[in-house]
């Protein structure tokens, strides 16, 4: 039975039930929004239920079904709701396959295409940077093992049991080694041991064969989709130097291709490690204590509540809250901290960072599949997959290049014999040119370079959710942030106990902080819990206040010990009719003036003395502002709702400038606006939930404090997750040094084509050097880019 929500009645025509997915639509199917649109839409359909809509709860989806109570009962709304559900979970499926064989971008397209038109398949979403496939497919029509035929059709593989993984991680330098080892010993023994002709034509097909399968699948299933790419142009010109008989050159260009395309695989495997090593990180089995027991369990078996015992120096297998215990615990694998951090009971714990010397035991509050450190995975695994806007541009480009080039190629062959032009001269030379002219390090420059920055943030605990979000980084002219919870603490703290009494015994610090916090210990307001908790922590015993009576937010009075106190905003006193002294007036504004609020504290309408309250600003922002300008941006503004001379004050010891008060949301909007207009790319950075406008209105949304955060993880296109303030002008120069190596790149792509193609037409460059420059170039572009995982923030990389 699906759990759900008791059923509300909001009018007397319509009730309404709200019912959680996972139990309407199990498995991953639960967690793709077109499932729950096609929920959706089946219910909507049916009599009685007259809305039907997803909405979020904590980051869970949940149905929330709007019925008429007279059609339908809440039982049998429930029913249809668990039908519907079971429906779709039963005909739609979900998968996650891992790709072994895209040497390039092109085949990610190649194959989304491919699969996209095959019956059945509903959705095919490829991703070269991840190798890997995500695929819906109508199991009415197709299953699982189809589209593993289809992708074996269109020439990949998916890794299966009983292929060795040593195999399909080496296959291809297999095969490229296997061409450059029968092309050796066919040009030896073609021209210095006299072999048979027919011994020396079966090696240079060998060469052929072991070189050119993958390529030649590749170009044969990119024709079937109507896409050009480069190992058609690379195969169009190897075949062509065999048609004139110069079989060394067309193996020796399918040698070094392949080779090529294996080294970059390698490399770029690097980049991918360094993300899939995070999942590593977290357990395989916890120890849940079970009564007075301890069983070690499988992580995907433990549960939300369960109690998980962590010895020391072991890492922690779920998210949770600490419940007994204390240690320093390594939390760099989620949030990029350097240095361990105490956690203590009350404290939250994330799966894969490192216990320390206490023993700890740690209350479950998610499962294994749900935790921090997995979110961070998949996210960034999805960050990876998106395209930035350089990378674009370069597809755009490529698709009228490459028939561009095959166009011209096909008038080389043609018109220079017209002119006297030998045919076999104009043949090899237009074959050298399509290898010249191929764009392998134009396709391969900016996926590498996005796919290192976004892996290299992450390492660091800064997680950047698409390439065009890397970009922006690069990019930002200026930067707005919220002030609390940014760049203060986000906790009110009393930072001043004044009274006016002269009798310290009766009424001194303590007797008024006592007083104040017995009254304000019944207050949900933030003040009022900073009050509250500097009177526990000096161990204060608090008598009991009966009769208590709020005032909207203004102050509180109740009878302590038979007398009335009450405690609130001075304004607020003197509306009750009790005077404020002009000595403690001016004391009230000199408070204020320092960012500090003033609570007074009456006794039957006496003032006693004052409480100043007030946020601190983080440790870290002033030199984390002091970064930026450093970085290039200096243009930086704090928006704030609070009073002029509290903003002031915040933003002078932060070391900012300018600073707007006073703020209601939609201002806060306005001005980022204006800021957009005035400097193009601003970020606004702030904790995640508040300022949702204006943190999507901004070029970058950066939020604070992802680590355990569902909104900022879900909401932010940036994400520090320790909230460090430190990690933004790290972000922005990570987002500099990728912008300069993505241009880098495309210069070297780019020129090393301008070059080739000229040295071809003018100084007359043979095959074997074009071949052996147009592969040097894609290996220097990917080594380029995976400087970024080196990279630090002292420079720029540039």
């Amino acid at each position: 039975m699906a759990e759900h929500i008791a059923p509300t009645h909001p009018s007397p025509i319509e009730s309404k039930l709200e019912l959680e997915i996972p139990h309407l639509i199990p498995g991953p199917n639960g967690e793709q929004s077109c499932c729950l649109e096609r929920l959706e839409s089946m219910l909507q359909s049916q009599m009685g239920i007259r809305r039907a809509h997803i909405k979020r709860e904590d980051s869970r989806p949940v149905l929330c079904l709007h019925y008429t109570p007279g059609l339908l009962s809440t039982q049998e709304a429930q029913r249809a709701a668990e039908r519907a559900g079971g429906q779709i979970a039963r005909r739609y499926r979900h998968q996650v396959l891992s790709i072994e064989g895209m040497d390039c971008s092109d085949c990610a397209v190649v194959l989304e295409h491919g699969l996209s038109r095959t019956p059945g398949v509903v959705n095919a979403r490829v991703s070269f940077a991840g190798q890997n496939l995500h695929v819906e497919y109508d199991a009415l029509q197709t299953g699982s093992t189809a589209v593993r035929r289809r992708i074996r059709q269109l020439g990949f593989l998916v890794p299966a049991e009983g292929i060795s993984k040593w195999y399909l991680e080496n296959r291809d330098l297999l095969m490229s080694l296997l061409c450059g080892l029968a092309l050796l010993v066919a040009w030896l023994g073609e021209n210095f041991f006299d072999f048979p002709l027919a011994l020396t034509q079966g090696l240079y097909l060998s060469a052929y064969l072991a070189g050119g399968w993958n390529v030649t699948q590749h170009a044969w299933q990119a024709l079937r989709q109507r896409h050009f790419d480069t190992d058609l142009l690379m195969l169009a010109a190897a075949l062509g130097a065999a048609a004139l008989g110069e079989f060394a050159e067309g193996a020796l260009l399918l040698f070094l291709f392949s080779l090529g395309h294996a080294l970059e695989a390698r490399l770029l495997e690097r980049t991918r490690s360094s993300i899939r090593a995070l999942a590593g990180l977290a357990p395989r089995f916890a120890l849940v204590r079970r009564g007075d027991s301890e069983v070690s369990l499988p992580v995907e078996g433990v549960s939300i509540a369960d109690v998980v015992v962590v010895l020391p120096g072991v890492r922690l297998p779920v998210d949770g809250c600490i419940v007994s215990g204390s240690s320093f615990v390594d939390q760099s694998p989620v949030t990029g901290e350097s240095m361990p951090v105490e956690r203590r009971a009350g404290d939250f714990v994330y799966a894969g960072t490192v216990n320390g010397e206490g023993a700890l035991e740690v209350q479950t509050t998610r499962l294994a599949k749900d935790s921090t450190l997995q979110r961070v995975i998949r996210m960034v695994e999805a960050a990876q997959a998106q395209q930035s806007p350089a990378q674009l541009g370069v597809e755009r480009f490529m698709r009228w290049f490459v028939p561009g080039i095959l166009v011209a190629d096909l008038l080389m062959i043609l018109i220079p014999p017209l002119f006297g032009v030998p045919f076999e001269v104009a043949f090899l030379q237009a074959m050298t040119l399509l290898v010249a002219a191929s764009p392998c390090a134009l396709a391969l420059g900016t996926p590498a370079a996005v796919l290192a920055g976004i892996s290299r943030a992450a390492r660091c605990g800064v997680l950047i959710k698409g390439g065009v979000y890397l970009e922006l980084l690069g990019r930002l002219k200026a930067v707005a942030f919220d002030k609390t919870g940014t760049l203060t603490i986000g906790k009110p703290e009393v930072t001043d106990t004044i009274s006016f009494s002269p009798d310290e015994d009766a009424t001194g610090p303590d007797r008024l902080l006592c007083l104040a916090a017995a009254v304000e210990r019944r207050s949900a307001h933030p003040l009022a819990h900073a009050v509250v908790q500097a009177a526990e922590e000096r161990g204060i015993a608090l008598p009991e206040a009966v009769d208590v009576q709020a005032s909207n937010g203004l102050g509180v009075r109740a009878e302590v010990d038979g007398k009335t106190v009450w405690v609130g905003s001075p304004r607020w006193l003197e509306q009750n009719g009790m005077p404020v002294p002009e000595q403690a007036s001016e004391l009230i504004a000199s408070l204020e003036a320092q960012g500090k609020t003033a609570v007074a504290v009456c006794q039957d309408s006496a003032l006693l003395g004052l409480i100043a309250i007030a946020d601190r600003v983080r440790p870290e922002a002033p030199t984390a502002i002091a970064d930026l300008i450093k970085a290039g941006i200096h243009k930086i503004v704090m928006l704030t709702g609070d009073r002029p001379l509290a903003a002031a004050h915040i933003a002078a010891q932060a070391g900012i400038v300018d600073f707007r008060a006073g703020l209601m949301p939609e201002d806060k909007l306005a001005a980022i606006t204006e800021l957009v207009r005035e400097a193009e790319v601003v970020a606004m950075v702030g904790d995640g939930v508040n300022d949702a406008p204006a943190l999507a209105q901004a070029s970058v949304g950066i939020a604070m404090g992802g680590a355990g955060t569902d909104v900022a993880l879900e909401t932010a296109d940036v994400v520090l997750m320790s909230g460090d303030l430190s990690r933004l002008a790290y972000s922005v120069r990570l987002g500099r040094a990728a912008r300069g190596i993505i241009f880098q790149n495309l210069a070297i792509a780019l020129g090393t084509i301008l070059l080739l193609v000229s040295a071809v037409l003018f100084a007359g460059l043979g095959m074997g050097a074009t071949v052996l420059l147009h592969e040097g170039s894609t290996v220097l572009v990917v080594l380029n880019a995976l400087r970024l995982l080196l990279f630090r923030g002292e420079s720029s990389l540039n």
